[in-house]
């Protein structure tokens, strides 16, 4: 390991111990657990790095610590370059602060609450923008003291519904969390660039394929976000991106474009025919030998309402209109106005009262006048097309806006799919997954506003700090990784933050005074040179030994024996082609290994 030598005897010995597998704790496991459910799990248990203490809740091992701060120290160095400065935030927050900024009501079920001995109410923090804000209303005074730019690399928690997927998903987590706060929206955006760039750095320095994507500010609010996404065939989210050039968005935030450019003049009559038992679009156009591009699709949204008094009178029911084969994007539909306060699926029971019909048959012709109808521009652009009659067991063809029915509110309100335009003009759309694990937000004054967080100008007048938020899901990013690099045998680190950088497998260590030496040397050496290695001296057989440290993930592997040091050689073998076996000279293996 770098760093200064330490001339202690009980520190040499630390040191000696935790390279040496004998005194270091490794606990691997042939098989993972029934309830581990994807790779990076499956894996991190089977290779020792994490233990499952609860649901959602994990020990980190040894082994996974080792990463873990590995990539903690990759993210302070950037941060610290980039003039951000550190400080650690109480994991308990009281709820003041969360009613101050209106959160404690809208969080929602994740945000764990409870009472002290005294029945106070606190949290424990998912996230810390009440905090810091506070922090900063207390320790900003003048447009001097600006721009500051603060974060913490901390546990947090979020009482997740069903934890799962290990680290991914898990309840108790680490994060880096960082807070900008500028004189004004000009440098604001400034600092956002400059952590947008330190982010690209960090994931870089990773060693993970990953990309940048606009994405929705979500539950932190804001008026500008982008995602960082590791690529991974099994991550939850779905990338939008154009090749020929730099576009990239969540699904969530890409926008749709309408796919038919102009509305065609009505050439069918409206017609109710009988469609008995089909209650999907596709059988719908199937009975009628129609495309499933002619028909629209219905889902019926509802908005929670209150009068004066508070009371809950009848929801608002938007419905919202879709070619067939696309599909709603609930982030844009909760940016309509009827729906921005919250949304939720209309019951069976609201929908039957307000169109007098059962889900599966219906469609916007003959509603009632309250009933809101908005259509997504590709929706909005078809004409002589089918729609559910809003009687069971029938559905109407040939139906055309502003000749049958009233001309629909429009929006764009649909998934993006593959062939798409991209907004930029430039190329089609492709979409692949991937796994969040860095956001960027310019919040504005969402929350120095609701927390009179000001600081005085050259004027002496009293003026809101404008905020930035950038987080890094730091223990996700171990989860993440190993869903980008894996294969049978086990982990494919990134050199970056794999545990150990180089395993050296000595062949009958304690019996072979001439493997225990070269062994011994070669490892002396590495550690000399800077290098992160791990000497096994522990009495293994050699399928046993090779077969740990493949799954447990080391990038290099030399393998000291007998026959090859007779011919003044050792085996070489790289984890991300283990199968290629190279035989190196003893006296050249260090500096193979540093030209590696």
């Amino acid at each position: 390991m770098r760093g200064k030598k330490c001339t202690s005897k009980n520190c040499t010995l630390i040191s000696e111990k935790t390279m040496r597998a004998r005194s270091f704790f490794i606990s691997t496991l042939k098989e993972a657990p029934s309830d581990a459910d994807i790779v990076s799990q499956q894996l991190m248990i089977r290779a020792g790095m994490i233990k499952k203490l609860a649901a959602g809740v994990y020990t980190y091992m040894p082994m996974g610590l080792r990463s873990l701060r590995k990539i903690e120290n990759i993210i302070r160095e950037e941060m610290n370059r980039a003039g951000a400065i550190e400080l650690l935030l109480p994991m308990v927050q009281p709820a003041e602060l969360w009613q101050e900024s209106g959160r404690w009501e809208k969080y929602g079920p994740e945000l764990l609450r409870f009472k002290d001995r005294h029945q106070r109410d606190f949290v424990i923090q998912p996230t810390s923008e009440e905090v810091i804000t506070d922090f900063a209303r207390q320790e900003i005074r003048s447009w001097r003291q600006l721009p500051v730019n603060l974060y913490q690399i901390q546990t947090k928690f979020r009482d997740e519904r069903r934890p799962r997927f290990g680290v991914m998903r898990g309840r108790e987590f680490t994060m880096k969390d960082g807070y900008s706060f500028d004189r004004d929206q000009e440098g604001a955006l400034k600092s956002y660039d400059k952590m947008y760039e330190a982010y690209q750095r960090i994931f870089t320095r990773l060693g993970l394929t990953f990309r940048a994507v606009a994405a929705d500010t979500g539950s932190i609010g804001g008026d500008r976000s982008h995602e960082f996404q590791v690529i991974a065939d099994t991550g939850e989210d779905l990338i939008a991106y154009c090749p020929e050039s730099d576009f990239a968005a969540n699904i969530e935030l890409a926008p749709a474009p309408c796919v038919i450019p102009t509305r065609g003049q009505a050439t069918e009559m409206m017609q109710k025919v009988p469609t008995p038992g089909k209650e999907k679009c596709e059988a719908v156009v199937e009975l009628l030998g129609r495309e499933l591009t002619s028909s629209m699709k219905s889902v019926v949204l509802a908005a929670d309402r209150v009068n004066e008094k508070g009371e809950a009178i009848e929801p608002q029911i938007v419905m919202i209109m879709l070619r067939a084969d696309h599909d709603l994007n609930e982030v844009k539909a909760g940016k309509l106005p009827e729906l921005k306060e919250g949304f939720r699926f209309a019951t069976d029971e609201e929908i039957v009262k307000a169109f007098g019909c059962k889900p599966g048959y219906l469609g916007p012709v003959g509603i009632k006048s309250d009933i809101v109808v908005y259509a997504d521009l590709t929706a909005a652009n078809m004409s002589d097309f089918i729609c559910g009659a809003n009687e069971e067991g029938f559905h109407i063809t040939g139906v055309n806006w502003g000749r049958d029915l009233p001309m629909p509110k429009t929006a764009d309100l649909r998934n993006v799919v593959e062939g798409d335009m991209s907004p930029d003009g430039k190329g089609a759309i492709k979409l692949q997954r991937g796994i969040e694990v860095g956001h960027v937000f310019y919040l504005g004054t969402k929350y120095s506003q609701a927390l009179n967080a000001t600081y005085l100008d050259e004027n002496g007048k009293p003026q809101v700090l404008e905020m930035g938020c950038y987080g890094i899901g730091v223990s996700r990013l171990l989860g993440a990784a190993i869903e980008q690099g894996h294969d049978e045998q086990g982990i494919i680190w990134p050199e970056s933050i794999a545990p150990f950088t180089t395993v050296i497998c000595p062949m009958n260590y304690s019996k072979s005074e001439m493997v225990r030496e070269a062994a011994d040397k070669i490892y002396e050496d590495l550690k000399a040179a800077g290098v992160d290695v791990i000497l096994d001296d522990r009495e293994m057989r050699p399928g046993v030994m090779f077969a740990e440290w493949e799954l447990i993930g080391v990038p290099h592997r030399i393998v000291v024996g007998e026959r090859g040091l007779k011919n003044g050689e050792v085996e070489y073998a790289y984890r991300r082609t283990i199968k290629e076996k190279q035989m190196i000279k003893t006296e050249d293996i260090v500096q193979f290994i540093l030209n590696r």
